[in-house]
């Protein structure tokens, strides 16, 4: 008994010593915090706005994820991904840029998927009158047309087949001005450096300086669709996968309408 009452004293003061010289505790782990994840969303130039406007909606319910945007022309952005440019997911204003990627196996398959669609309008300045159609644009106060390049800017492909079903691409080609993407081409019809200019529709609607003159019919044109896709080299799949989604949301959908955009 004598024994036990000495042992248990010896035990108190080695805790009490252990205690005094600060030697660190054992203690369960803290639970790790939710990984962080950083998306590259390479997306046509059309989309700035609506695309800006969906992030923070996204963001309410995943903070974790951050979203940076790369806009610009499809045909480009389509270049710098076959060249090893990062990037996470992208958005075409045009089928033919993703087909390529598609072909190539850039795409991380049963992620592909459309966001949604477009009108191709004719526009001039806000004070212009006297334009009321595409076969205005014969007429010799026109002097300058701006236009996206075709090879890179589907609204400039979209364009060119629009002019030429018209049978006006012969007569006017002279006077044609190319953009490197589609706000170029509104950005000079708003400055006055264009005379006139083939935008869509969303791109008309978020500017107070150009008018709409009229729409093409959509038979003189291919059809006018945003495809998007996760790319197969993307660091962050699943992340790119859940804001994939949520691109097809309702609440998604509400901006791309606000914006114009027509819903697949």
């Amino acid at each position: 008994m004598h024994r036990r009452r000495i042992l248990s004293l010896i035990g108190t003061a080695v805790a009490s010593l252990l205690v005094a010289i600060n030697l660190p505790t054992v203690a369960p782990s803290p639970v790790l915090a939710q990984s962080q994840a950083t998306l590259l969303v390479s997306a046509a130039a059309s989309l700035k706005e609506a695309l800006e406007e969906i992030k923070p909606l996204y963001q309410q319910s995943q903070a974790n994820t951050n979203i940076n945007y790369n806009f610009g022309a499809s045909g480009a952005l389509q270049q710098q991904i076959e060249q090893g440019a990062p990037a996470d997911i992208f958005i075409s204003a045009g089928k033919k840029q993703v087909d390529a990627l598609d072909e190539k196996g850039l795409l991380l398959g049963g992620t592909r998927s459309i966001l949604a669609k477009n009108r191709l309008v004719l526009i001039v300045p806000k004070n212009v009158v006297g334009i009321t159609s595409f076969y205005n644009l014969k007429d010799s106060n026109i002097k300058k047309i701006a236009i996206g390049e075709p090879r890179s800017v589907p609204a400039g492909q979209y364009g060119e087949q629009v002019l030429q079903k018209l049978k006006l691409l012969p007569q006017i080609k002279s006077k044609l001005v190319y953009a490197n993407n589609v706000r170029q081409v509104l950005a000079a019809v708003e400055s006055g450096n264009a005379d006139a200019g083939l935008v869509y529709i969303t791109d008309a609607k978020i500017s107070d300086k150009v008018k709409i003159v009229v729409a093409a019919d959509e038979k003189y044109h291919s059809a006018i669709v945003y495809p998007f896709a996760v790319l197969k080299s993307s660091k962050n799949a699943d992340a790119a996968k859940e804001f994939a989604k949520f691109l097809s949301s309702s609440q998604a959908k509400a901006v791309l309408k606000k914006y114009g955009f027509l819903l697949p």
